[in-house]
């Protein structure tokens, strides 16, 4: 190792392990300021109303508190009304006035100070859901150590590195960008980004990605993706489409909100005018319209929705799940079948050796097979072949010396001279027929075998005598069974393979994982057709998925999610969600959280009923003062704010994975 690798003796302080945090101040909000000054001037009118100072005094404070309290949602809702839509902004404002003339000044003042104090505790909640999405941006540093050709060292920003460059990552510093480790070895805190609780360790050909936090060993690493297309970048800018998205339930409250709205102001004439023509004294008919008005607003109602959806987005954009809007996180709580892709989705969609078979008569052991077949195909790029040299690694073997005379032929083999002896590595059919093997030999046997359990099998010969066969297969993605067993609890059925690959592979992972409903050989139209199929039996099919071939049928489910890993761009464009670190856990965990969002609109909806049918017959029947109201109405709306806020939790999520 290089002396840019030494590491420094400083260890990283504790400081440096807590990762940042992004939080708005309070102030720092116009609402905020506004709500602030509203109830100020509220506090020093109260006292010198009560006093009996001069009018003039505490009625100029009152005016001011009225002025700096509601002067933005009196501007948005004549806006608004320009356009031809009734706020229920304007129409807190109208009451808030219509108080004061006729003598309830300070109930008027009470009611834009809870109000504005409304408004700033709902514009700091937005602030807060925003800050703890953006705030992922805060753990990737500002610079980065990239290195040149010559080992040199430059601070540079990370918004300048660039695919392919190199850097130094130290003990204690955080991963400047995406990328994968060329040399040194560490363990790397990475849960802000995997949700792992232990740091992972880390060698050559891993991946890291910026924000992690490096331990006690210094990494060079090549960085793979530009700063903006970093996984936080990604969640990040995802999660913000996302939220300026709306979901069905909340278009069909706004729609509903201006008809109850114009609905509410007559009304309101009618609460007023009725007990006026019967002889009722004007002031108290006023002020029990006004009263009405303010209790009978649907704020609660139309704030019922949103905040729990973004809420649930957030989390899920934390641990690696980029829903793309507020429709698809409500669709998501509403499926009821589940269609799996094999190779890339519920596998790793790289082959890796799963079993070495000796022949008869071989004079090697297993590893001894493994040695020579890996030194013969290192040359190679086939991925059958990194698969070899991958698993003569992972066990340890030294491969004997470079290969001598390799030769590679597509679609049989490679051929290579190993120690002296001439070794060849390859389809079995090819290079039995080259040797002359007939049918039932126990060469031919034991190719079959392998084959019939669903594996790809390579034959190894020696000196021109077959002395072994490797099985490959896909790898399993791990929690894959895991999460078959969720979806089957979750959905009330189990979820169903469609794959292209063939039956005998198909039917082995399947049997692994669980799942029964087995379709091979698909070609993308006959996905696509499947899934029809179970949405004209009624169902509502989410699809997991991964390459082009599952782009139709992502597009048609009623919800569609990529692998954001292994995804083609076509997939990731197609889909609905992104699985950003292709853990296949987090499916039931989101659509959990999905149905958890979705009772907590329900709650929010119930809540904001309860609140204004009471209300509203408390100002019938008897006699509501007007600060009571508002009190309650401007409460309820809080309440039901802060509740849809619960969402954004740690525990929110941990809740809807244990699910």
């Amino acid at each position: 190792m290089s002396a840019t690798l030494t590491p420094s003796p400083v260890a990283p302080s504790s400081a440096v392990l807590t990762a940042p945090r992004r939080r708005t101040r309070v102030l720092a909000l116009p609402e905020a300021r506004w709500a602030t000054a509203a109830t100020a001037l509220f506090l020093l009118a109260l006292p010198l109303q009560l006093t009996g100072a001069p009018t003039w005094t505490w009625g100029a404070l009152y005016a001011l508190a009225y002025a700096g309290g509601g002067w933005e949602p009196g501007w948005e809702g004549l806006k608004a009304l320009r356009e031809r839509t009734l706020d229920v902004d304007l129409l807190m404002i109208v009451a808030a006035l219509g108080a004061a003339a006729i003598g309830q000044v300070m109930d008027g003042a009470l009611l834009i100070v809870i109000f504005a104090t409304s408004g700033a505790l709902e514009a700091l909640a937005t602030a807060r859901t925003a800050d703890s999405v953006r705030g992922l941006l805060d753990l990737a540093p500002a610079t980065a150590t990239r290195l040149d050709a010559e080992g040199g060292e430059a601070a540079v920003s990370v918004e300048e590195l660039t695919v392919g460059d190199t850097i130094l990552v130290r003990p204690g510093e955080r991963v400047g960008a995406d990328g994968r480790v060329l040399d040194g070895a560490s363990e790397v805190d990475q849960a802000t980004i995997t949700g792992e609780p232990l740091p992972a360790p880390k060698e050559p050909g891993d991946e890291v990605f910026a924000g992690t936090l490096n331990g006690t060993g210094a990494l060079r690493v090549r960085v793979e993706r530009d700063a903006s297309d970093s996984v936080i970048a990604r969640i990040v800018r995802m999660v913000e489409e996302a939220s300026e998205t709306k979901a069905p339930t909340q278009l069909f409250i706004e729609k509903v909100e201006q008809r109850y709205s114009l609905g509410m102001v007559a009304a309101t004439l009618a609460v007023f005018s009725v007990p006026l023509a019967f002889g009722t004294d004007l002031t108290d008919a006023l002020l029990r319209a006004m009263t009405f008005m303010i209790v009978a607003s649907p704020c609660a109602v139309v704030l019922a929705t949103m905040p729990p959806l973004l809420s649930a987005i957030a989390n899920a954009g934390r641990h690696g799940v980029l829903v793309k809007s507020a429709v698809v996180m409500e669709r998501l709580g509403q499926i009821d079948a589940v269609a799996f892709d094999k190779t890339g989705t519920l596998t790793e969609g790289t082959p890796w050796v799963t079993e070495v078979r000796l022949l008869p008569g071989s004079d090697l052991d297993e590893d001894g097979l493994l040695a020579l077949a890996a030194a013969a195909e290192h040359p190679s790029e086939h991925p059958l072949a990194r698969a070899v040299v991958e698993a003569a690694r992972e066990r340890g073997l030294a491969t004997p010396a470079v290969a001598e005379d390799f030769d590679s032929t597509s679609g049989v083999g490679v051929t290579a001279v190993v120690d002296g002896r001439a070794v060849a590595v390859g389809a079995p059919e090819r290079l039995l027929d080259r040797a002359g093997v007939l049918d039932g030999s126990p060469t031919r046997l034991l190719v079959e075998e392998v084959e019939a359990s669903g594996r790809t099998a390579v034959l190894v010969v020696v000196d021109e005598v077959p002395v072994g066969v490797l099985g490959l297969a896909d790898r399993l993605r791990p929690g894959a069974a895991a999460t078959v067993a969720s979806l089957t609890e979750l959905t009330g059925t189990a979820p169903v393979l469609l794959t292209g690959d063939n039956p005998r592979a198909a039917a082995r992972l399947a049997a692994e994982v669980g799942i029964k409903d087995v379709r091979a050989g698909l070609l993308p139209q006959q996905k696509l057709d499947a899934v029809r199929e179970l949405e004209a039996a009624g169902r509502r099919v989410l699809v997991v998925g991964d390459g082009v071939n599952d782009a139709p049928a992502l597009a048609a489910a009623h919800t569609g999610v990529a692998m954001g890993r292994a995804g083609s761009d076509l997939a990731l464009e197609t889909a609905d969600a992104v699985i950003v670190r292709d853990e296949l856990t987090t499916v039931p965990a989101v659509i959990a959280l999905s149905r958890r969002a979705g009772r907590v609109v329900v709650q929010n909806l119930v809540i904001a009923g309860v609140f204004i049918a009471c209300l509203v017959a408390w100002d019938l029947i008897g006699t509501l003062p007007l600060p009571l109201g508002v009190a309650g109405h401007e409460g309820s709306t809080v309440l039901v704010g802060l509740n849809g806020l619960r969402l954004l939790r740690e525990a929110a999520w941990r809740g809807a994975a244990s699910e």
